[in-house]
């Protein structure tokens, strides 16, 4: 039992930290290669490969108007359930989705797509990173992969929830419902935030200077570990190998994550969420971790109070990964809400009926 636990812990560890290439396939940009000679990422592109076989997701590449997006799915459309779009956080992946996929109905229509910049999706530059950009690319995927034939439910969660609001703002007839889990854009007081600001002021994310100090950015298995605290109130027992195979397949990307944080945190998106959330008219649903330390908690009662119909959900002994803390029980409120919304839109269609 106690090496099963352990693959566990490692899965979901790899799902939520590693930006790695996908399965050695000739299109993967250069990026995603590198000498793994000396390194221990392939032990983390091999649980990821495992995982998502054994689960049962495929990885396919969608373009549209020259930008490629590399996305994992499976199921199909049906009637009575919508397809299910999932927006992973920064400096993750759609990999970070695999501890809780497994919790999801089989049959369920699910896609995970890479953000813009991320993994298999196209890098390009910051106008495509800000929280506007990455809300324009993400229609531009659910265009590629035709999602808009038919309302469909989207996840976000953190920088991901963030676009993810945004989005339900902006496109309304495109879903059904939203969920954002500990998202971005709004006021933020929380340990993270406390020292980024005290980075701003010493001037360490000058674009000259490397994201030493950044607590999102790690480039040593104890940053690596030091991030994985901060990010969860569960405490993993990480192998220093594991750690220093998360290390070393982010690390060639640091650069990019960098750049990205300066556009998610700077004026134009720092609080998008806050500044469109009265336009969300989607049933929507919060879940949010009570010990998050990454972003303020406060803000699921600024949702809950100039959202119409949104739903909270706080969750005990869970920080800001609820993906990787508490899989089965976010992906049970998930589609708890998502059957309590369809059966809601049912009940009065078919009222409608018999008046």
């Amino acid at each position: 039992m106690k090496g099963t636990s352990s693959v566990v812990v490692v899965q979901k560890i790899s799902a939520v930290s590693v930006t790695a290439s996908e399965e050695g396939r000739n299109t993967t940009c250069e990026r995603e290669k590198g000498d793994y000679s000396t390194s221990h990422g392939p032990i983390i592109h091999v649980y990821n490969w495992y995982w998502r076989r054994r689960l049962g997701l495929q990885v396919d590449y969608s373009e549209n108007q020259g930008y490629r997006f590399c996305y994992s799915h499976r199921g199909k459309p049906g009637p009575g359930r919508p397809s299910i779009l999932l927006l992973h956080g920064f400096s993750a992946n759609k990999d970070m989705w695999l501890p809780m996929a497994k919790f999801l109905p089989k049959h369920q229509h699910l896609l995970c797509v890479d953000m813009p910049g991320h993994e298999g999706t196209s890098r390009t530059d910051a106008k495509d990173y800000s929280i506007e950009g990455q809300v324009k690319r993400i229609r531009q995927f659910v265009e590629s992969v035709r999602l808009t034939r038919r309302p469909f439910h989207l996840v976000g969660t953190s920088m991901g929830g963030n676009v993810a609001g945004v989005y339900a703002a902006r496109y309304p007839k495109d879903l059904c419902s939203v969920t954002l889990i500990c998202p971005a854009g709004l006021p933020n007081e929380s340990r993270f935030a406390m020292r980024l600001r005290e980075l701003e002021n010493e001037q360490k994310l000058n674009s000259n200077l490397e994201p030493q100090g950044i607590p999102l950015i790690p480039s040593t298995p104890e940053e690596m570990e030091e991030m994985l605290k901060l990010c969860s109130f569960v405490r993993f027992k990480i192998p220093h190998q594991i750690l220093q195979g998360l290390v070393d397949v982010r690390v060639p990307n640091n650069d990019f994550y960098r750049e990205l944080l300066m556009e998610v945190v700077g004026e134009k998106s720092r609080f998008s969420l806050q500044e469109n959330m009265h336009l969300i008219t989607a049933p929507t649903q919060v879940i949010w971790g009570k010990q998050d330390q990454v972003v303020d908690i406060q803000g699921a009662s600024l949702l809950e109070e100039s959202v119409s119909n949104c739903q909270v959900e706080l969750l005990d002994a869970c920080g800001h990964s609820v993906v990787m803390e508490r899989p089965r029980k976010a992906a049970q409120l998930i589609m708890d809400f998502i059957s309590n919304q369809y059966n809601t839109t049912t009940g009065s269609n078919n009222s409608k009926k018999l008046s």
